[in-house]
Order: C-alpha cells, then structure tokens, then sequence
C-alpha cells in the first residue's frame, strides 16, 4: 500500500493530526510504525469505545499501523475511579478486553499492554521524573481535562503523577502515533514539548472525533476541543449514553429519548451515530414508514441521509431513530450473545455491573 492510501486511512481517523507533514515523513521512512490508544478501565464500555474503537483499529491496521490497546489501570487508581479499588479496576480492564473482542477487535494482532506492567520498570520512572522534573505544576494542572476534569476539580497530589505518566507511557512503549480521542490533545501536545526539550523524539498525535452523547447538547460558548468534550458521550450519564451490554430495549428506548431537532444537522447525536457508526458498518440504512408518509426508504451513504432529513417534508426524526435503533442492535447482538454464552465473560460483566462507578 502506498503512502497516499495509508494517509487516507489515517485521516478518516483523525478529526485533528499533529502534524500531516510530519506523519507523511514517517510514512515515507519508516518501516515499522506504532500507534496506541489507552483507557482507564472505570466500569461499563459505551459504544464509542467499543464500536467505534474497533472502527479505527481497523483503519489503522489495514494502513499498516503496528496497534497498542493500553490498558490504563494505575491511571483509574490516581484518578479514583471505581472508588479507587485497584483489584475492581483490573477486572474492569478483563471486562474490557471481552468488549473489545466480541466487537472483533483480534488481540492476537494487536499488543496489549497494562500500565501495571510499566509501574514495576525503573527505566520507566526515570522517564516519568524526567518530565516531571523539566515542567511545572501549572503546565501538567493545564492537562487536567485528560482526567475529566477541570483544573478546579484538581484535588489529590496523585492527579499530578497523571499527566507526566502519561507522557512518559509514550517514550516507553516507543509510540510514533499517539492516537486518543480530542479530550487527550492537551497531554499529547505536552508530550511533544517534552521529547523535543529532552532531545528524544515528537509523536505525532491523532486525534479521533468524540461520539455525542444522546441527550441535548449543553449551552455554551465553548469552542474546538473544549466543544467536543462538552458534547461527549460519557458513562456519568447513563441515559444518554449507549452502552455495548444494553438490551435491545434499553437501546431502543435511550435512542426514541434522543435529542434529534427535525432538519439539525449540527450537534445532533443521532446523524452522528449514521455517519461515525451506521455508514461505517452498513452499506444502506433502511426506513420503515407508512405509505401516507412517503413509505419505506433506503438511505445509502450519510450524504444522501442528510438531504433526505434536511428537505421540506422530509425524513421525520422518530423514523430516523427507529432506523437507527434496528441498527445498532444489530452490531450488539453478538456482544450481547458472548457475554450470555462465555461464562468468563459473563462473570466479568456481572462483577463490573456490582461496582459503584465513581467519577
């Protein structure tokens, strides 16, 4: 595969890249490329980091991308997730990993890594505390939205470890391609300071676009990154959130709940879930409708989806929704199906459904 075609399937990943010169020059001299996502295992999986993850993984890996799905473990400890329980966050992790395989994520392809098996190497804290030692409080607080959180909200000395770990987790595993949703840019843009103060090296960083949650977007002056985390999907909010274990019935009902003005384009999460998921997966979206309303429709690509919705007399939001909804429990059903049949899998998902998620 050329350097164009490898480009392209990068760029359907990335809603920003820093920096295309840079990452085309990568392309063109080296032959072995790293790319890695990490999450911290916190409880439930939405769709957005089951369905989508595995959308992505695959672009990268089809553009020849060497894939590291990193298991943020100690991460969720510092920032008190699960109530900072580090034997519940570690099943959580093994739940994620059934996730990620019942939406066909092949691990035997990709490298797993669990940031536990960094903490026991010294050369990795010596990354750590060089960053730490060439910043400033102030710049690695900046970070603070990498956590969910506003610098404000910033309360334990452990947040602080946060940022320069996960800088440092970059230089370990020796990532060319720092690929996390736009809620990561501001460590990933740090990471790229450090490697050119410390004289090692600046990953190049892709940023994929955030899944909207369901519900109505939140007012506000926001703009860019700051937007996209505003709009996020996010498992605080778990009406508004679709999560990769949900019934048929919770699916349908949470996707009839959405907010999906008639005719909106913009910041409406159910044209989101056609073009990021639908379209990506599915090669038409069919509608059924009543002969007095136009009768069924089949929709092909999200071009098409977006004239049909926005002309006058157009397609009507509760048949968008009721498309939308056979959809994406078609793409859970053998989710669901493997965490009802495999009994580790099952008693992953029944364990993490006990946790008390905390924020």
């Amino acid at each position: 595969m050329d350097v164009e075609k490898r480009l392209a399937l990068i760029r359907e990943v990335g809603a920003e890249i820093i920096a295309e010169d840079e990452l085309r020059k990568l392309l063109e001299t080296k032959k072995k490329i790293t790319a890695y996502d990490g999450f911290e295992p916190s409880g439930n999986i939405h769709i957005a980091q089951g369905i989508l993850r595995a959308i992505n993984v695959e672009k990268l890996m089809s553009a020849k991308i060497d894939f590291t799905l990193y298991i943020a473990d100690w991460f969720a400890y510092l920032n008190g997730k699960l109530g900072g329980n580090i034997e519940n966050i570690r099943i959580a992790g093994e739940y994620f990993l059934e996730v990620w395989k019942a939406a066909g994520i092949d691990t035997n392809k990709i490298n797993v890594v669990w940031a536990s098996d960094h903490v026991k190497n010294g050369e990795y804290w010596e990354k750590v505390l060089k960053i730490a030692t060439n910043s400033t409080v102030n710049r690695i607080i900046r970070c603070s939205q990498i956590m969910g959180r506003t610098e404000t909200e910033i309360q334990h000395a452990s947040q602080i470890f946060y940022p320069c770990m996960q800088a440092a987790d970059i230089f370990h595993m020796n990532i060319d391609i720092a690929q996390l949703g736009m809620d990561q840019r501001k460590v990933n843009v740090f990471a790229r300071e450090m490697g050119e103060k410390l004289k090692w090296y600046k990953p190049i960083a892709v940023h994929h676009h955030m899944l909207m949650g369901l519900g109505e977007p939140p007012k506000g002056l926001e703009t860019g990154a700051e937007r996209a985390i505003a709009l996020k999907m996010s498992k605080s909010k778990p009406e508004s959130a679709i999560f990769m274990t949900d019934s048929e019935e919770d699916v349908t009902r949470k996707i009839n709940n959405a907010y999906c003005p008639a005719k909106q384009v913009e910041e409406n999460p159910i044209l989101e879930y056609c073009k990021y998921i639908v379209f990506e997966k599915f090669d038409k979206l069919e509608v059924k409708r009543p002969e007095k309303y136009g009768g069924d429709l089949i929709i092909k690509n999200y071009d098409d989806l977006v004239k049909e919705f926005q002309k006058e007399n157009g397609l009507h939001p509760m048949d968008l929704k009721k498309a939308v909804a056979v959809k994406i429990n078609e793409l859970l059903n053998p989710i669901r199906t493997h965490f009802e049949k495999n009994k580790k899998a099952k008693e992953l998902l029944e364990k993490v459904r006990s946790f008390e998620v905390t924020r």
